[in-house]
């Protein structure tokens, strides 16, 4: 996510005085979570292990130093981000071959979470080198927790395709997973992901969940329609944002159900699509989706 997560502070944290001091660190590849927002955020245990390190891989060199200064911890940093991956691995394994520790860090929050850090720990684990993590902040567990929809099964998309068509394919491929949902969205692009969500969903509860942890955090619940209006006007969208929706309701699509997302699915892909897609989300029968969406086309 953005590279000013770590940026606010409250007023009432005041700065530790010195520099962290910690024993070296055991080698091996540490995954160190770090705050989404509020510094104070940030695990004793995740403090003593980056300033024990012998190297920081980071995505921004520039975010994380920005919370090594804060909390005054020297240790070096390195960019390890999707852009120079290929070319920063073989060095981070050389280093683990060397009995050297290293962290890795996202921006905020919990590395590997909607970024490509799992390559370097199957390459880590390849090599023979353990791989330890240090829990923390997350945007999507901070989400789950207010956002006041079920909590006891949940699927993490991360972030939807930018173009309207993809976004409402793989939309329409989520709407039948029995539960609540977890989106990332950027600001500019959640009036339009909100109002594809329910068009495609139906008015299903949700939260948009913006800036959390940080002073100006915002929490807006109701149905997607709801949201997708409040959203569709100059409400404030800046910041980081996560989207939780609630699961579908169990029941038996009814004929007339399906007629209803056949119209709204014909209206915007082909007919194959539209089966599909409808199929999908009903549990109603292919051929049987199929036929309706033909007398459909002949009423048009």
């Amino acid at each position: 996510m953005a590279k000013d997560r770590q940026d606010e502070t409250p007023r009432s944290y005041a700065p530790l005085g010195g520099a962290i001091e910690a024993p070296p660190a055991q080698g091996g590849l540490y995954l160190v979570a770090t705050p989404i927002g509020n510094l104070g955020d940030i695990s004793l245990r995740a403090l003593e292990l980056l300033a024990g390190a012998d190297v920081i891989a980071c995505e921004d060199t520039r975010v994380t130093r920005k919370l090594t200064e804060r909390f005054g911890i020297t240790t070096h940093l390195m960019a390890y981000h999707e852009h120079n991956a290929e070319e920063a691995r073989p060095k981070i394994i050389a280093r683990l071959d060397e009995g050297q520790a290293v962290a890795l860090v996202s921006d905020a929050g919990t590395p590997l979470i909607s970024d490509p850090g799992y390559k370097l720990v199957r390459a880590t684990i390849d090599a023979g080198h353990a791989v330890t993590a240090l829990p923390g902040a997350s945007a999507v567990m901070s989400a789950l927790n207010v956002a006041g929809l079920p909590t006891d099964r949940f699927f993490f998309e991360g972030f939807l395709p930018p173009k309207q068509a993809g976004r409402q394919k793989r939309i329409a491929e989520l709407s039948t997973i029995p539960a609540t949902l977890v989106l990332f969205e950027s600001g500019p692009r959640l009036g339009a992901a909100l109002a594809d969500l329910s068009e495609v969903l139906g008015t299903r509860e949700a939260s948009v969940c913006r800036e959390l942890t940080k002073l100006h955090e915002e929490v807006r619940r109701g149905d997607l329609s709801e949201l997708a209006a409040h959203y569709a006007g100059d409400a404030e969208t800046r910041g980081e944002i996560v989207i939780v929706i609630a699961p579908p309701v169990e029941e038996e699509a009814s004929a007339g159900d399906v007629d209803e997302l056949l119209r709204k699915a014909l209206a915007r892909v082909s007919v194959k699509d539209a089966v599909g897609e409808v199929a999908l989300a009903t549990g109603r029968p292919r051929r049987e989706v199929y036929q309706r969406a033909l007398d459909i086309e002949k009423e048009r």
